[in-house]
């Protein structure tokens, strides 16, 4: 094990000492590691003022921990320079030909510059971090809970890898250092866009929820980091000298999978649509488990708050009120439907933003986020249960009536589009020698497209037609009983 891991250390131990005896990179860093603090210091006193001016103590007490993540997160994005130019930086300077010729497996490569990229970043984070604490505590601000502090460290470690981890990665497929720092928005922007979640969560308080979402940035980061390794081949990184757009190459390789080996309409049906159902086996079946879990967890959710939602429900229909006709009323009128009322338009166009926003933060995350979203459309099922059961209506007819006639459709539609989602993501992190990375993302996209245009859109547009024309019916004629 030790022959294993020891020429990891070498690579990351030569990478360091380049690092470190670079005033280029240690100058900016360390002034901004050390300046960044009392800015933030300053912006926290004024937040703090402005806040208990109108009596909001909770908010107050919330702007140490969100100026506390924010701390930590510029030092990272100021040192990935240094992750970009790791591989493709080495290759133009013409300093890479002897790491690349070394009896070192490409893992062990991967994972010594991985593992220098990370560290300096995450050294300059936490000192930082402590930086910050010291001056708020001195200033007699009220400093965070220390669990809070804990998963601020945990956010700024899962934060500093995974950024450092995409870096690296866009550092193997570049050609230049400047096509590499001109991709790294791409990792910028959507963890700036993940840290404004998680700013929510954490002026929310639920802790809990800051946990998962912990839990959620690790495993993405874990995934991203096996992208890395399953795509990495330094004869690739030897041979690719300059990118060139062929769009006939892309079409070619997305129609090959789109088409597979039909050669008819009714051939593509009737192979290629069974072929990758059968492919996607495996998630189908993580997903109805998932999804179980999920409408559970949902009805468990509401159950534990049925005292605040019983007043709720009294407040909106008063103490003698009858919630049946309250409800059957308003489906009659239409005011729980949008102002067009319930058509067919509406809620297949609905239906088909929910899977392509599913898709979308899926391919991000690599499905962790997609898959997230699917528990929480299931966990919508459970919740409904929950609430009808407060009422005094039956959960299991109401579901009957009210979900299934179009459920039937819909739920195996947005299961099957987020098992294909949860497919790509597996098929990105398993190594393959024999396509590129961009081969494997065209195709990915194709199996989505297929998936799509062959199962998902004519399932939900039969299930927005029953939704339009049938369940109300069935509903207001349940309701009625």
């Amino acid at each position: 094990m030790r022959e294993l891991w020891l020429p990891i250390w070498l690579v990351a131990r030569r990478e360091l000492r380049d690092q470190l005896r670079d005033w280029r990179i240690l100058l900016p860093l360390i002034m901004l590691t050390l300046f960044f603090p009392f800015l933030m210091l300053a912006g926290t006193q004024q937040a703090v003022e402005t806040v208990n001016q109108y009596g909001a103590n909770l908010v107050a007490d919330r702007m140490a921990p969100f100026f506390l993540m924010v701390v930590g997160f510029f030092p990272v994005t100021i040192s990935l320079v240094v992750a970009l130019e790791s591989f493709v930086g080495e290759k133009e300077r013409g300093t890479i030909e002897p790491l690349l010729s070394s009896p070192l497996h490409d893992w062990q490569m991967y994972l010594g510059k991985l593992l220098t990229s990370i560290t300096v970043p995450l050294v300059a984070s936490y000192i930082d971090i402590g930086f910050y604490l010291v001056l708020i505590y001195f200033q007699g601000i009220t400093l965070p809970d220390i669990w809070l502090v804990l998963q601020m460290l945990t956010l700024t470690f899962a934060h500093a890898v995974l950024m450092v981890s995409a870096s690296i990665l866009i550092s193997t497929q570049s050609t230049s250092v400047r096509a590499a720092n001109l991709l790294a928005s791409f990792i910028i922007i959507p963890v700036a866009l993940l840290i404004q979640g998680e700013t929510t969560m954490i002026f929310w308080g639920n802790n809990l929820i800051l946990w998962l979402a912990v839990l959620a940035v690790l495993i993405m980061t874990g995934l991203l980091m096996r992208v890395g390794l399953a795509h990495f081949r330094r004869e690739a990184l030897i041979g690719r000298e300059l990118d060139t757009v062929n769009f006939r190459w892309a079409w070619q390789t997305f129609k090959q999978a789109f088409v597979g080996k039909a050669i008819s309409f009714w051939s593509w049906y009737g192979v290629e649509i069974p072929r990758t159902l059968a492919l996607m086996r495996t998630p189908i079946l993580i997903l109805v488990l998932l999804a179980f879990l999920g409408i559970g967890a949902g009805y468990v959710s509401i159950d534990a708050h049925s005292e605040e939602i019983q007043v709720l429900i009294s407040k909106n229909v008063g103490e003698d009120g009858d919630m049946r006709e309250t409800i059957t009323s308003a489906l009659e009128s239409q005011e729980l439907v949008p102002s067009n009322g319930i058509t067919f338009e509406y809620i297949f166009l609905h239906n088909i933003q929910s899977v392509t926003v599913m898709a979308f933060f899926g391919f991000f995350s690599f499905s962790v986020l997609g898959t997230i979203i699917f528990i929480l459309n299931m966990g919508i099922i459970g919740a409904v249960a929950s609430v009808a059961n407060m009422m005094g209506l039956s959960p299991g007819m109401l579901l009957l009536v009210g979900v299934m006639p179009h459920g039937l459709f819909e739920l195996p539609a947005i299961l099957i589009a987020s098992a294909v989602v949860f497919y790509i993501g597996a098929l990105l992190v398993t190594p393959d020698g024999y396509r590129s990375l961009g081969e494997v993302l065209l195709e990915s996209m194709a199996v989505w497209v297929k998936v799509m245009v062959g199962i998902v859109i004519p399932l939900l547009i039969i299930a927005a037609l029953i939704e339009t024309n049938i369940t109300p019916l069935l509903l207001t004629s349940f309701l009625k009983m």
